[in-house]
């Protein structure tokens, strides 16, 4: 399935919102990032290419980074660089509040997005410019490092 199917699959209410926060998040992943179809989700990826040791859960998969769902209550966007970075999370919640006029709600790494609600697209696409391709490395190797 590609990004286009994924998105052309989700009701018709739900396109314009998914394919607005896909293209933010596109025009500022920094260089290196790749998108694609990962774990039946919209998937921004470091690609083998760059990354051949993949991801250490199945590393026949690149390496992910953030991801874009249409799930049933919410559409979510997952950072993983929120998880590992609090600064970036205190960044992140600081700035959503500050632009959004929803309360923010999200897990570790999980920005649920309620569609009915206004979404705040530019900070989305703020906060996927904020890791670069090494720095996401960095920083997921020094984490599997810990364990």
């Amino acid at each position: 399935m590609s990004i286009t199917d994924y998105i052309v699959a989700q009701p018709d209410d739900r396109q314009p919102l998914i394919t607005q926060l896909h293209e933010q998040i596109v025009m500022h992943l920094p260089a290196g990032f790749v998108a694609t179809m990962q774990y039946r989700m919209i998937g921004y990826v470091v690609p083998h290419t760059r990354y051949p040791a993949g991801y250490h859960v199945n590393p026949d998969e690149p390496l992910p980074f953030m991801a874009l769902a249409n799930h049933k209550h919410h559409i979510a966007v997952y950072h993983l660089g929120l998880y590992a970075d609090r600064t970036l999370m205190e960044w992140f919640v600081a700035r959503y509040a500050a632009h959004s006029t929803t309360k923010l709600n999200m897990g570790a790494s999980c920005i649920r997005l309620n569609p009915r609600q206004p979404i705040p697209y530019a900070v989305i696409g703020e906060l996927a410019s904020k890791m670069t391709v090494d720095e996401w490395i960095r920083r997921y190797e020094s984490g599997r490092t810990k364990r």
